[in-house]
């Protein structure tokens, strides 16, 4: 630590760390995190006190739909940075079913240019995959603020579609970081469409049964296996794919939603009617208690909100002429923090799961951990706050939550990114200075 002054002084948290809970203060200087201890005799240009607060490493929510281009009537990048800065989130990892869909390098410099200046909270952007691009992905994904390729094998939102073995094959056989994957199989989604009943979204996870998703993630397990990619399973929702999963952590990893570990079918159908559709769906008690195993056993490594909005209007249509997705970036915090006060997860479990997980497998540079030398993103929450999270409080342009009427326990209530406050008490300050973020897997590309 030299003897220069800090930019901030956090002072009286309880900050968690890698090493655990540890009650300090935390000095920031030029962006990064400088020093943890006691701090109270060092020059500061500010000192703020958070005692009675936790301090911990930035959310990283790597999995959201931000819509633009094309459908920014949903969501465009500066709404969407919005509600995460204010759900605490400090960084996201943005999806390509944009219109046009993300998969090329001029789409993915039109993005960035487009988050430039808008978006609030640090970024970067998959690239899509598809048959026509499969040969360029592996330079594709070693572009400049692109987190990676994302695979949809079976439809949702959007064109993007990967669905064929042969062309799955070719995909992974030539990447080198990991992928992300929508596992659904589109021989039984197209096979099973009868089975969506006029009317009731609740045969919506009868459509899209668990098999649906069993067997996809089978072959993408085969296929990964074969060539030893690395695969990373976005919002899993079987227990028997956490089981599967589970015996090949050697090169899967495995995502899973508030969503699925808080609302089950039917009732929350019965409850939200078409709000509660989403792909893969929401499904029965007993995959959501397989869900919680996971994360208690290990096997699950990220939380991911998937937060993908459409408009009431949309959503106000007949099942099954309604679109799949709901928002939940900036509920993604609430949301989980009332599990850890209801004891479902320790609160460093959410912390790994949300920080130190996506670190580990993405490959973040200087994000995801209470450390010296990293970038100074923090989330700070109230633990003992009870608040009721209402549509009006969400800043999506969809302007809704499926859980309206949730009684939260635990709150961010302060949002830090590279030492900048820019969200305190749900009140954004500054200007949106996210940038892009770093990965380990490609500074030697960009040097």
């Amino acid at each position: 630590m030299t003897d220069d002054p800090f930019d901030l002084v956090l002072s009286g948290g309880t900050l968690v760390t890698p090493a655990g809970r540890l009650e300090a203060d935390l000095g920031i200087r030029d962006g990064r995190i400088a020093a943890i201890g006691a701090l109270g005799r060092v020059p500061a240009a500010e000192r703020r006190p958070v005692r009675g607060l936790h301090v911990l490493p930035g959310v990283i929510d790597s999995q959201v739909h931000f819509r633009e281009p094309g459908l920014e009537h949903k969501e465009d990048l500066e709404t969407g940075a919005r509600g995460a800065v204010l759900g605490g989130v400090t960084t996201v990892f943005e999806m390509p079913n944009t219109k046009p869909a993300t998969t090329t390098a001029e789409a993915i410099a039109d993005k960035l240019a487009r988050a430039k200046g808008r978006m609030w909270c640090e970024h970067a952007f998959y690239i899509g995959a598809a048959a026509e691009n499969a040969a360029e992905l592996p330079a594709l994904e070693r572009l400049a603020g692109t987190c990676g390729v994302k695979i949809f094998m079976g439809s949702s939102t959007g064109s993007l579609l990967v669905s064929e073995d042969e062309v799955l094959d070719t995909v992974l056989s030539g990447l080198r970081r990991r992928c992300a994957v929508h596992a659904e199989d589109e021989p039984r989604l197209i096979e099973r469409k009868g089975l969506a009943e006029a009317g009731r979204v609740g045969t919506h996870p009868v459509w899209r049964d668990a098999e649906t998703a069993i067997r996809a993630t089978r072959r993408l397990i085969a296929i990964a296996r074969r060539h030893q990619a690395l695969v990373h399973v976005l919002h899993v929702t079987t227990a028997e794919e956490i089981a599967l999963l589970g015996a090949h952590k050697d090169i899967a990893t495995v995502e899973v939603t508030p969503q699925h570990l808080t609302l089950a079918a039917p009732e929350c159908y019965e409850r939200l009617g078409t709000r509660a559709q989403m792909n893969p769906p929401i499904r029965e008690a007993r995959h959501q208690a397989g869900l919680w195993a996971g994360i208690a056993d290990g096997t699950v490594d990220v939380l991911g909100s998937d937060h993908a909005p459409h408009t009431l209007e949309e959503k106000g249509r007949a099942y099954p002429g309604t679109p799949s997705g709901m928002t939940g970036v900036q509920t993604l915090v609430p949301v989980m923090l009332t599990h850890v006060a209801e004891g479902r997860l320790s609160l460093e479990r959410f912390v790994d799961l949300t920080a130190h997980g996506p670190q580990r497998v993405f490959g973040l540079v200087g994000k995801g951990r209470l450390a010296v030398g990293w970038d100074a993103d923090l989330t700070i929450v109230d633990l003992g706050a009870r608040r009721e999270i209402t549509d009006g409080w969400i800043a999506s342009r969809s302007g809704w939550t499926p859980f309206a009427g949730l009684q939260a326990r635990g709150w961010p209530v302060m949002t830090l990114i590279r030492g900048q406050t820019v969200m305190r008490e749900d009140t954004l300050l500054g200007t949106p200075i996210g940038a892009p973020v770093r990965f380990q897997s490609t500074l030697r590309a960009l040097a």
